[in-house]
């Protein structure tokens, strides 16, 4: 390779690419050998099957022969069909591992109960491959199998792949001795460049094209082993490069810096100092010489941190000076807890909590807003397929009420939660993502964001510019803040137009009014969580739940070892448990090996840089682990060779460590303490730490437990039901459905009445109850004091009166919340007693009663729920189901009364009632079926065929559901013609 003359400006060698290994005598005989293996194999065992004749009788069984005695011949014949089972097996297992090795993407796929057939089949495949450059591709590190005894540096994780009769402990034995060979291969290297008074380096060469240049290449080329690229990391880590940055991550390095090399490295790219200093340019001399004064740190021990920790960056996560410009630098006494700032005062999470409600999760904003949008989608989907199948006999308004814990747990979920932060923080990253894909720079790699009521500051790994408007520079060049009355410029921007960048990004806790979010897929290895059980644990629930709900990400992978199998409801799609660390290591080896080809196929450096690219985030999603119990010696150094460069594949792991000292390769420490707090010395952190403790995580799983409509969960709640006689008129009525209307009332104070008229709201919404810390929340969401609060219930009392008998109509019951007594009724309330009393009452007796009773339920329904409510009111009706709840209760009384009509022969009548619910709820699929069967009955086949065509129309692309097709076959065969034609 040529080198650099004296009058260029920088190395002439072209974009770096792998050298191939260098093939041995023993690659090939153990090559030639591999293929006789697998000839004789595929070959020779089937033809010497083929030569003992058909196995099977030749007939069908019958009784008889199950009587008869079992000879020599049967047992020969029995023992040549396993055999002839056994070679398929092997066969299968032959073709996928010759198909994934010939691909060079991705793991091979895996064949039920073929575990030790599979592993000879690529075992013999990689030994016959390694004559060719196919093997590299093979599995990670399949290109050093068969090395010998005396290779300098074998890595766990590739030789437990290529021999799975290695046990954990074996591995990690192997991968102790591995640090401890890279750590005396790098003194033996410096030992023998003091002897030789000549050192070597090598300048980062710009990327070509797609391709760039990475630490494990260069070990790769100049070492014979891209393991090796943690001595490269160890001599220049910290020391300061031609641009004024450092190296401070394995996965980031610059074009244009200088990488001081192990003695034994070679190669042309490489320049030995002094001797080959005439043979580059001036400039490049120069930029050498600085840098090799800058080595004298390296002296210090590595291991002065203990339990032989590597590739720990120094890099610190700092809070924005902006936010905290009077924050103690202790962070003593810091932080609320409390992040939504529904109550001011909200107290920290180590003091009691008011009326029952935990400040665990009222402390816990952006957790308590995932989980509850995840409970909301399991109810309405619960409310949804009991509708559909009547599961468990809950159908529209009836769904299960939290009661005792878990209506604590509920409403401290509703006082805390805080989805505008959410909404803020996702529409921020995507639009950065946006703007950075727009002018062609790729993401920055995020350590950690810093969430405020004003902001958002992302702290960089390493300076990376300029940030895009309407994004500013923060307190250094590692920070870009985001103001929240900017990002209206990205509110246009779709979740499908731009992917989530920072999937990855987790509430750890807070320090004064800050709130830290790490992200855990941008650490460059394990992260230790130390501290006793329960308090690890609560960390890591908090983590789990939060990860597997939030609403900045798109598609995730959380796997939860050791714990969290219950939690698995709150996103099943996106969290996986495991019962072992020996599962995980397994899992993660396969996978790391599948993204790294994938990766390397795709031309990209990290997910990162996938990830902006059109559609790109469903390929490139993040994998976090979180693991409860700490793993013993041998796996903490199974993972921590697995997880070297996870950094850039996307994948994060948190590992409980225990109460005594640090996780053996761990990259960062966090301890949490009994007291609540989240430490790191190492990173400058001290944080009142976001917990969600045993007593809140059981509720929290019990409420997605009550809304699984298959599940054993609690009765359906008993509707409210009102006297719909004329002696039951009730004292005070509001119309909710349609325009929000009040009789019975006296108009408030222009100032107070809308405050007052929400208010009611809420509680007609919630016959149940509500808390008046929930109340509070739902009003001022952005926090009120208690007095405010206090003051906005007593004028409620007043103005809702009391009586006849004094009593007041707004009342607190025994458990602290307020209720409104029966005297104060909603039509929502009359709705749903109609429909009560017509099915299930006077109407199921009697059909004249039926009819009258459905039709003036059906009358009720001016409109959609508060129509005229005003703009940037009523926001708590996010959290509420009510918007499945009414559609499906007014489509049964529609259904009711149609099905009351076609049995008098009405099919007019019931086509006007259908008509009346379908305007409210258009994807109710019983509701359109009805109507198809109603129209049937009137005769008119013309009239069938138009609702027909009208009904493809409105389906679109999805098609009609399956049940109204049938329908529609059954009714009006050959309809799909007639829809085409009219098409």
């Amino acid at each position: 390779m040529a080198r650099n003359t004296p009058g260029s400006t920088g190395p002439t060698n072209r974009t770096p690419q792998p050298l191939p290994r260098q093939r041995t005598a023993g690659d090939f005989a153990k090559a030639f050998f591999a293929f006789l293996a697998l000839a004789g194999l595929l070959l020779a065992v089937p033809l010497a099957l083929s030569t003992q004749g058909w196995p099977l009788p030749h007939g069908m069984p019958s009784f008889d022969m199950v009587q008869q005695q079992i000879t020599v011949d049967t047992f020969v014949n029995i023992l040549i069909c396993v055999v002839w089972l056994a070679w398929a097996q092997f066969a299968a297992c032959v073709i996928v591992e010759i198909k994934a090795a010939v691909s060079g993407v991705g793991m091979p796929s895996h064949i039920p109960g073929a575990g030790p057939s599979q592993m000879l089949a690529r075992q013999l495949i990689a030994a016959l491959l390694l004559v060719s450059a196919t093997a590299a591709s093979f599995a990670p590190g399949i290109a050093q199998f068969g090395q010998s005894l005396e290779s300098t540096h074998k890595p766990t994780v590739a030789a437990a792949q290529q021999a799975p009769g290695i046990g954990v402990a074996q591995q990690a034995q192997a991968a102790v001795a591995s640090q401890a060979d890279a750590q005396a291969h790098a003194e033996q290297a410096n030992a023998k460049t003091g002897a030789e008074g000549a050192t070597k380096f090598y300048r980062i060469s710009p990327p070509e094209g797609r391709h760039h240049d990475s630490l494990w290449e260069i070990a790769q080329r100049h070492l014979g082993d891209g393991r090796r690229y943690k001595e490269i990391y160890q001599l220049n880590k910290d020391r300061m490069q031609p641009d004024g940055t450092k190296l401070s991550e394995a996965s980031l390095i610059r074009p244009g810096w200088i990488m001081e090399m192990p003695a034994d490295a070679h190669g042309g790219e490489l320049v030995e100092m002094p001797d080959q200093a005439p043979s580059v340019s001036e400039q490049v001399r120069h930029q050498i010489d600085e840098y090799a004064k800058s080595g004298n740190h390296q002296e210090q021990p590595a291991q002065h941190q203990g339990g032989g920790r590597v590739d720990s960056p120094t890099a610190q996560i700092s809070v924005p000076e902006q936010r905290l410009p009077n924050a103690p630098s202790t962070g003593a006494g810091a932080g609320s807890g409390a992040g939504s700032g529904a109550v001011a005062e909200a107290p920290s999470q180590s003091s009691g909590s008011g009326l029952g409600l935990s400040t665990a999760l009222i402390g816990a904003p952006l957790l308590a807003a995932g989980v509850l949008g995840a409970l909301g989608r399991r109810r309405r989907m619960a409310l949804w397929q009991s509708a559909m199948t009547a599961v468990a006999g809950r159908r529209g308004m009836e769904p299960p009420v939290p009661t005792g814990d878990e209506a604590d747990a509920h409403d401290a979920l509703l006082v805390g939660a805080d989805p505008d932060a959410v909404r803020f923080l996702d529409l921020a990253l995507r639009g950065l993502s946006s703007s950075l894909g727009q002018d062609g720079r790729p993401l920055p790699v995020v350590y950690a964001a810093w969430l405020t009521d004003e902001d958002l500051h992302l702290q960089l790994a390493q300076p990376s510019g300029t940030p895009p408007a309407p994004w500013q520079q923060g307190q250094d060049q590692t920070f870009w803040r985001l103001e929240r009355s900017a990002v209206a410029a990205y509110e246009g921007i779709a979740p499908d137009t731009a992917a989530a960048p920072y999937p990855g990004l987790v509430s750890l806790g807070t320090r004064d009014d800050a709130r830290l979010l790490l992200n855990l897929e941008a650490v460059p290895g394990l992260v230790a969580l130390t501290g006793a059980e329960p308090d690890r644990a609560a960390v890591l629930s908090s983590v789990a739940a939060e990860l597997a709900t939030n609403g900045w990400s798109d598609r995730m992978t959380v796997t939860v070892v050791g714990f969290g199998a219950e939690l698995s409801p709150l996103a099943p799609t996106r969290l996986r448990h495991l019962s072992s660390v020996d599962e995980l290591i397994e899992m993660l080896g396969a996978e790391i090996g599948q993204r790294r080809s994938a990766l390397g196929a795709a031309g990209h450096d990290s997910v990162l840089t996938g990830r902006t690219g059109p559609a790109q985030q469903t390929r490139w999603a993040p994998h976090l682990v979180l693991v409860a119990d700490e793993p013993t010696a041998e796996e903490a150094a199974a993972l921590a060779e697995l997880t070297t460069d996870s950094g850039r594949l996307g994948i994060g792991c948190l590992i409980g460590a225990g109460t005594a000292g640090q996780l053996q390769g761990a990259t960062w420490d966090l301890e949490i303490t009994g007291e609540g707090r989240l430490l790191a010395p190492l990173l400058g952190l001290e944080l009142e730490a976001q917990l969600l403790p045993q007593a809140q995580h059981e509720a929290v799983v019990r409420l997605f437990a009550d809304a699984d409509p298959e599940g054993e969960g609690p009765e359906p709640a008993r509707p409210f039901l009102v006297d719909i006689t004329e002696q039951g008129r009730p004292a005070v009525y509001a119309r909710l459905v349609g325009p929000y209307e009040i009789i019975g009332l006296d108009t408030p104070d222009s100032e107070r009445s809308a405050l007052l008229h929400e208010a009611l709201a809420l509680l007609l919404l919630h016959r149940e109850g509500v808390h008046p810390r929930v109340l509070a929340s739902a009003m001022w969401p952005r926090g009120v004091t208690p007095e405010v609060c206090d003051a906005l219930i007593e004028r409620l009392r007043l103005w809702l009166g009391t009586d006849e008998d004094g009593s007041a109509r707004l009342r607190t019951d025994s458990t602290g919340r307020l209720t409104l007594a029966p005297s104060v009724v909603s039509d929502l309330d009359v709705l749903r007693s109609l429909h009560h009393e017509a099915t299930e009452g006077r109407g199921a007796r009697r059909a004249s009663v039926r009819e009258r009773l459905l039709t003036d339920a059906l009358g009720l329904v001016r409109g959609p729920l508060l129509a005229d409510r005003t703009e940037g009111r009523y926001t708590w009706l996010t959290h509420e189901i009510i918007d499945t709840q009414l559609p499906l209760l007014v489509a049964d009384v529609a259904l009711a009364l149609s099905a009351h009509h076609l049995e008098q022969g009405q099919p007019e009548k019931a086509i006007a009632a259908l008509r009346a619910a379908v305007s409210g709820s258009s994807a109710d699929e019983r509701l359109w079926n009805e109507l198809l069967r109603a129209t049937h009955a009137t005769g008119d086949e013309a009239r069938l065929r138009e609702l027909a065509a009208d009904l493809t129309v409105q389906s679109g692309e999805r098609g009609l559901p399956s049940r109204t097709e049938a329908l529609l076959d059954e009714l009006l065969p050959g309809w799909r013609g007639g829809v085409a034609a009219a098409g």
